[in-house]
């Protein structure tokens, strides 16, 4: 590791013991000078170990000068160390860094704590880091999304924080990338256009039932922890699906795209809300229990090159390899072919079948129940999503499957599920099916339809509905036959992926340096 050269040297006094204090360009060490002479002669790794510390720059919150009672002679002056003007980096401490937020407060998200939690643990990072805000807090659905894409001067702030769950976010983020394509004159309804890329970032701070987003790109769902990386100023890419049904729009998804079973699951959560959480549970088991599965086919465009496979392990952390990859390719290929002319000439896969689950995910999904989530090595960033197939199977296998999400098992190791990395799909539901896609050459096709549509009106028969309903992110869509895009790192959130843990050794050999 090289050696980093010092800006800045002094000998400081806290609390009458004396420390070594030097600062860089990336570190801020400080050694107990004492305990360091206790430790003369012996190996580096025990005296760092022992007396020394070391925080990066780029973490310190804020700097507060602060008189010291206890004497000391020489010390609590820094004592600059001479250098060339072409190794100062004076800006370091504070680039990228927000200085003026737009914050939105859903005071009946999840717990109905959204309101406290920003008040008592946000609001004083935020004032410490000196961050001016502008706070709304929201008194209907879709009130920031609206704000957003036709109210807020948005040249002013440096981004935009959500206090709630995924439904906040989605709202922030539906109206954040609606004004930006209003404004670049991109039209929505076309699945053909490139969708231009928002320039401000989105901080969560997690106030919700789920936290599905916050903890799939931090690593944990802590209002503290979400608050220190948008002060520190952390940007992260992430790719966003565009939802349309022919040529209407329909809704952006960024984490879950579920038909069959977490279709019913939310379809039937919906009539329980007054449950509060634990609605999720009761209507999970009971969409278990009734079994359905429903006909269909989808066809995707597979995704080429360094993606990776959706079973390759390689989960998506901070730093990411592949996403890192995924931004310089979609730099070169600004000067070649259109995206849609590409994809063209792309062959298309496709399945038809009976599934009892459709899901497209494209981030890992992870939550505390589910630490590893829907799709493991699904990536922020990387321009495609996994589209998971689950067919017909037995109850018992399907709950093997299911129970996989909460173990270290590959749930993708049975014979009735497919997964696929992918850049776009569309599902067509066999009701809606033209004439050559559908086997019409069964005796009495006719009757057999007009029967179904009795059975779709009339449940009281028994009969297996015909179809199910799209969950995407949390919300209904109003039609079944979808085509979905993805469009690579449309948005940047205050984050930084989830990080690995620290190697404690490594840790002490940079303090050492």
């Amino acid at each position: 590791m090289e050696k980093q050269s010092r800006l800045l040297c002094s000998e400081l006094c806290v609390q009458r013991r004396l420390f070594e204090v030097t600062l860089n360009c990336t570190v801020l060490a400080w050694k107990d000078i004492q305990i360091d002479k206790k430790h003369t002669g012996r190996a580096i790794y025990g005296a760092v170990k022992a007396g020394s510390h070391c925080v990066p720059v780029c973490e310190i919150i804020a700097v507060q000068e602060k008189e010291d009672d206890s004497p000391c002679k020489d010390t609590g002056k820094w004592q600059k160390v001479p250098q060339s003007p072409a190794d100062s980096c004076q800006h370091a401490f504070t680039a990228n860094r927000p200085k003026y937020l737009l914050v939105y407060i859903n005071p009946y998200g999840g717990k109905q704590r959204g309101k406290q939690i920003y008040d008592h643990k946000v609001a004083p990072i935020f004032s410490r880091a000196s961050i001016s805000t502008d706070v709304i807090v929201t008194e209907h659905a879709n009130h920031a999304r609206d704000h957003l894409k036709m109210e807020a001067d948005l040249k002013k702030y440096d981004g935009v924080v959500c206090v709630g769950g995924d439904g906040m976010f989605s709202e922030i983020m539906h109206g954040l990338v609606s004004r930006t394509q209003q404004e670049a004159g991109v039209d929505d309804n076309s699945m053909e256009e490139t969708l231009m890329p928002c320039g401000l970032r989105i901080g969560i701070i997690p106030a919700g039932s789920t936290d599905c987003i916050c903890y799939a790109t931090v690593g944990s769902n802590d209002p503290v922890t979400s608050a220190l990386h948008i002060v520190v100023g952390d940007s992260q890419p992430m790719d966003v699906c565009s939802v349309h049904n022919e040529d209407h729009f329909l809704r952006y998804s960024v984490s879950l795209l579920g038909y069959g079973f977490y279709g019913d699951v939310l379809t039937d959560s919906e009539r329980k809300r007054w449950m509060g959480p634990a609605r999720y549970d009761i209507s999970g088991v009971k969409t278990f229990l009734s079994h359905r599965y429903y006909e269909g086919t989808v066809s995707f465009l597979p995704a080429e090159g360094n993606s990776g496979t959706p079973r390759d392990k390689m989960q998506c952390r901070s730093g990411c390899s592949i996403c890192q990859q995924t931004s310089s390719d979609k730099l070169v290929s600004k000067n070649e072919d259109s995206v849609s002319d590409a994809e063209c000439r792309d062959t298309w896969t496709v399945i038809r079948g009976k599934f009892l689950a459709i899901n497209a995910a494209s981030m890992s999904c992870a939550c505390p129940r589910s630490p590893k989530g829907l799709s493991p090595s699904a990536h922020l960033a990387d321009g495609t999503t996994d589209l998971i197939l689950v067919r017909k199977c037995s109850r018992l296998n399907f709950l093997r499957h299911l129970l996989r999400h909460t173990n270290k098992d590959d749930q993708f190791d049975h014979s009735f599920v497919e997964v696929y990395r992918v850049k776009q799909f569309r599902f067509t539901p066999r009701y809606q099916e033209c004439d050559s896609e559908v086997d019409l050459r069964e005796s009495g096709a006719t009757g057999k339809q007009f029967l179904s549509q009795i059975c779709r009106e009339h449940r009281a028969c028994g009969c297996m509905p015909s179809q199910s309903n799209w969950n995407c992110d949390g919300e209904i869509l109003p039609h079944t036959a979808i085509q979905v895009r993805v469009h690579s790192q449309l948005i940047k959130l205050f984050a930084r992926g989830i990080e690995e843990q620290p190697v404690f050794e490594d840790l002490y050999a940079h303090c050492a340096i």
